[in-house]
């Protein structure tokens, strides 16, 4: 049961692993509760290292969030760690996952459905917490975008939908709006491509007719100009699969994640 911390020591707060989550919060509490996130803008949630201050910090937390299907691990062993005494909710509760080899795929909010079902488990979680009349809304702009998002990748010829990526975070996204997210063969997200490696992804670009290329590592505009040269595919310009952009960036809320991406994607898959 939530400890009564909002009356005797200051501010409701309610805390999510990282910033998709933590906006995710922001759009459906009272206005009275700071939202926060663990994983900073910009920084890996995967991999990520909570400080002893940030576990610290957990003790005057009211709520907790968390992706889960092993997106978040860490939390919890920083809930046992930290003695976390107030609400625990899974974000990802219900959502059927993808596989990816035999673990779950974590990256389920690409799916703009399962965003859906993030809201409600949240607002669970939150119980009176949660604003009924602001989650209503909320989930009605997630299926609003979701609406116009399939309408944009519609207007690609369908033989277009079909994009190399670096990272393999798009996988709802693509079986939701049927464009297939292909690996770029030879290339890893930690090093700079070696020319085997460069030989290879141009072949498969050429084999596979691909228009669209989305490589985090690889933004040396050397590369972007022979690939674009010897391929005619486009090297994209950086997508956010699992961090929002800082506040004055483009893909600052989720909402706004998911349209940068899509204009992205439609841009490059239409050249």
């Amino acid at each position: 049961s939530l400890r009564p911390a909002a009356a005797s020591s200051g501010p409701v707060l309610a805390m999510a692993s990282f910033s998709i989550l933590a906006d995710m919060l922001k759009q459906i509490v009272f206005p009275h509760i700071a939202v926060r996130s663990l994983v900073p803008v910009g920084s890996d949630v995967h991999d990520f290292k909570p400080t002893a201050s940030e576990a610290k910090s957990l003790a005057d937390v009211n709520y907790l969030a968390a992706n889960g299907l092993g997106l978040d691990s860490w939390v919890d062993r920083l809930r046992t760690a930290t003695g976390f005494r107030g609400r625990f909710g899974i974000a990802s509760a219900g959502v059927r996952p993808r596989l990816l080899g035999k673990l779950p795929d974590p990256h389920a909010w690409q799916d703009p459905r399962n965003g859906v079902k993030y809201v409600r488990n949240l607002a669970a979680m939150l119980g009176q917490a949660a604003d009924d009349s602001a989650v209503a809304r909320y989930i009605e702009q997630i299926e609003s975008l979701d609406a116009w998002i399939a309408a944009q990748i519609a207007s690609v010829p369908a033989n277009a939908r079909r994009i190399v990526t670096t990272h393999d975070a798009f996988g709802y996204y693509g079986e939701r709006y049927g464009v297939a997210f292909l690996a770029a063969q030879g290339v890893s997200g930690v090093t700079e491509p070696s020319a085997k490696a460069v030989a290879a992804l141009i072949a498969q670009i050429r084999r596979e007719k691909i228009r669209a290329v989305f490589a985090e590592n690889l933004m040396d505009p050397r590369f972007a100009d022979v690939l674009a040269r010897e391929t005619g595919a486009a090297l994209g310009d950086t997508v956010y699969p699992d961090t929002l952009s800082s506040a004055d960036g483009p893909a600052s809320s989720y909402l706004d994640m998911l349209r940068y991406n899509t204009n992205l994607f439609v841009a490059a898959m239409k050249r």
